[in-house]
């Protein structure tokens, strides 16, 4: 099933590259696609509960979904992720 999160603190495509790299490596996702204009992230999921975990794995990388608290400590983690994801292109 395709699913889509709304995420904060997304910057750059140095963020895409670390998402896409980290929710990929998840078992039961594939197809995972960043949007830095409309601040999203699509994947295709093998079970409902495999967003749950996208969803976390994204809060500690430093990208919370809309719903979630934006925490500076979360805020410190996406430019640290940021950092890494222009580093290993």
């Amino acid at each position: 099933m395709k699913k889509t999160i709304i995420i904060q603190n997304l910057k750059c495509g140095g963020c895409a590259n670390t998402i896409i790299k980290k929710v990929s490596a998840l078992q039961g996702i594939s197809k995972v696609e960043v949007n830095n204009e409309t601040d999203s992230v699509s994947f295709i999921a093998e079970k409902e509960e495999d967003v749950l975990i996208v969803k976390e794995k994204l809060s500690v990388l430093g990208y919370p979904s809309v719903d979630d608290a934006n925490s500076l400590i979360t805020k410190a983690k996406s430019f640290v992720s940021c950092a890494s994801g222009r580093v290993n292109k």
